[in-house]
C-alpha cells in the first residue's frame, strides 16, 4: 500500500491574470498507507483542489506530491500510471456514466489498464459486490438507475481498478440518510477487505466523526487543523468560526455546557454524549 507525502504544495489558478487566485498554499503533510482520512472545510477552502493533486489531475504551481517517495509529476508516464494507484471519484460521479450498460461502465477502467477479459470480468463482479450493485443490473443502462444506484456504479468503476488509495469527493451528496449510510458502509467494507487508504471530502460531520481516524480541516487554502476526531471536535467553536458545522452530539453538548451542565471530555458521537450526560448526572448506564 502507498504512502502519500505532500511537500510545500501550492496551486494558483489563472496565474498572471487579473483573475489570479491562490487555491492552496504551502501545504505539507503525510498520509500513511491504510489510513481513513476525512477532509473538511467550507466551500472554496481548497479541499477539491488538493485532492486533484493527489493523482496528478492537477499539477502544482510549486511543491511536490510523492507516492512512496516518487514524485508523481516526474514525467508524463508517471502522471499517467498514478491514476491506477490513486482512484478519484468526483462529487456527483453519476454524471460521468456514459457506457451503454452498467457492466461496461464498471469495466471501463480495468479495460483501459490493458487487462485480459477474464480479469476484467472478475474485477467488475468484485467491485460491484463491494458497493452493493447487483449483477442483475449489469445489462441495464446506467441512465435507468436510481440516484443511489448510479452513485454506487460510479464508485464501483473506480474500485474495479483496485486503487491503493481511494479518494471520494462528497460521495453521499444529494442522497437520503438511508442511501448515505449504505454508501459509507460499502466504502468501509472495501477498505477493510482491501487495506486501501481512503480519503473522503465531506460536509457531513457525523459521518466524519463516526468513520474517520484522522481529520484534516482546510480554511482558505491552508490546513487549519489536523488530528483525530477527538482532537478536532474538542475545538467546536473554532470549527464554527471558520464556517463549519459540528456533529449533532457536539452541538447538543455545547448547548448543555452553556446551560451549566459539566460535561467532561470531547463529545462527538451519540454514545459519548449519553455517557457524558449520565456521568454529569451521576447516573449509571446499563
Amino acid at each position: 500500500m502507498s504512502v502519500i507525502t505532500v511537500e510545500n504544495l501550492r496551486h494558483t489558478y489563472s496565474a498572471g491574470t487579473p483573475f489570479e487566485k491562490v487555491a492552496i498554499d504551502d501545504i505539507s503533510l503525510s498520509i500513511p498507507a491504510g489510513q481513513f482520512v476525512g477532509l473538511l472545510g467550507h466551500t472554496g477552502s481548497g479541499k477539491s483542489t488538493f485532492i486533484q493533486h493527489l493523482n496528478a489531475l492537477l499539477q502544482p504551481t510549486s511543491g511536490r506530491v510523492l507516492l512512496d517517495g516518487e514524485d508523481i509529476n516526474k514525467d508524463k508516464k508517471t502522471r499517467h500510471d498514478v491514476k491506477w494507484k490513486v482512484g478519484l471519484v468526483f462529487q456527483y460521479p453519476e454524471y460521468q456514466l456514459f457506457e451503454e450498460t452498467v457492466f461496461a461502465d464498471i469495466a471501463f477502467g480495468p479495460k483501459n489498464m490493458g487487462l485480459k477479459k477474464e480479469e476484467i470480468e472478475e474485477r467488475v463482479r468484485e467491485a460491484a459486490g463491494f458497493v452493493g450493485v447487483k449483477e442483475e443490473l449489469f445489462e441495464r443502462s446506467p441512465l435507468e438507475l436510481s440516484g443511489g444506484q448510479k452513485r454506487r456504479v460510479a464508485i464501483a468503476g473506480v474500485v474495479a481498478m483496485r486503487p491503493e488509495v481511494l479518494i471520494l469527493d462528497e460521495p453521499t451528496a444529494g442522497l437520503d440518510p438511508a442511501g448515505s449510510r449504505k454508501i459509507m458502509n460499502n466504502i468501509c467494507r472495501y477498505r477493510e477487505q482491501s487495506g486501501a487508504t481512503v480519503i473522503i471530502v465531506s460536509h457531513n460531520m457525523d459521518d466524519a466523526a463516526r468513520l474517520a481516524e484522522r481529520l484534516i480541516v482546510f480554511d482558505h487554502g491552508h490546513v487549519a487543523m489536523d488530528g483525530t476526531p477527538e482532537e478536532v471536535f474538542s475545538r467546536p467553536q473554532e470549527l464554527i468560526n471558520i464556517g463549519l458545522s459540528v456533529p449533532q452530539s457536539t452541538a447538543i453538548a455545547m448547548a448543555l455546557r452553556e446551560k451549566g451542565m459539566p460535561l467532561e471530555g470531547s463529545v462527538f458521537t451519540h454514545e459519548q454524549l449519553l455517557k457524558a450526560v449520565a456521568k454529569a448526572k451521576g447516573v449509571a448506564l446499563c
